[in-house]
């Protein structure tokens, strides 16, 4: 989470740049700052458990960016199509693991999934794009197929890989492991689905 939170606010910086109005510009450019106060909350936390930050995220950083090298946006509506759409999917994925965790870890995720206003923000502006230009359903949708796709792909790897939900879940036996898989994927995906079916939007 903590280098999910600091890719996403050098990306949305990164990104602002190229926003086609200045309103567009300042909104991203105030996302971005609070993506970065998520990360400092949330390696705050990891101080408080007496780990390193930046030793801690080292694990996850080549598979973060792996994916981000895999889908490079064309231009600044599938940037904001990105973000929205790895927006959802990390707070799913999140809220899934927090059930999971000990509680003062447990309340820090979901305290910041509950104040996270960005995906209400980044699902009104995609909305306003697309009315202003219908021309940019079919290929905003095409794109986000490939993005949940991608993202789907990255969070299997980061659960083999790392082990994250095998640690979690040590006492269950491997049979309901799998099936706490599959549910916890196919939530993701129908979640997914109603993001893109409220932008008008074929999953």
């Amino acid at each position: 989470m903590a280098y999910g939170e600091l890719s996403a606010f050098e990306r949305m910086s990164s990104d602002a740049r190229f926003s086609p109005t200045l309103h567009d510009r300042t909104v991203l450019g105030r996302l971005a700052v609070r993506e970065y106060e998520h990360f400092e909350r949330v390696s705050g936390h990891l101080e408080t458990l007496g780990l390193d930050p930046e030793t801690a995220m080292q694990p996850f950083q080549a598979s973060v960016d792996a994916f981000h090298d895999r889908t490079r946006p064309a231009d600044w509506f599938e940037s904001l199509m990105k973000f929205y759409v790895t927006d959802g999917i990390s707070d799913d994925f999140y809220q899934a693991v927090a059930s999971r965790l000990d509680p003062v870890t447990a309340e820090l995720v979901l305290g910041l999934q509950e104040a996270e206003p960005t995906g209400a923000v980044l699902e009104t502006r995609l909305r306003q794009a697309l009315a202003d230009d219908p021309r940019l359903s079919s290929r905003l949708a095409l794109w986000g197929r490939r993005l949940v796709g991608e993202a789907l792909t990255q969070a299997q790897r980061v659960v083999l890989e790392r082990a994250v939900l095998g640690g979690l879940l040590q006492d269950t036996d491997q049979g309901l492991y799998g099936d706490e898989l599959k549910n916890v994927f196919a939530s993701l995906t129908r979640n997914h689905s109603r993001r893109m079916s409220r932008l008008g939007l074929t999953a």
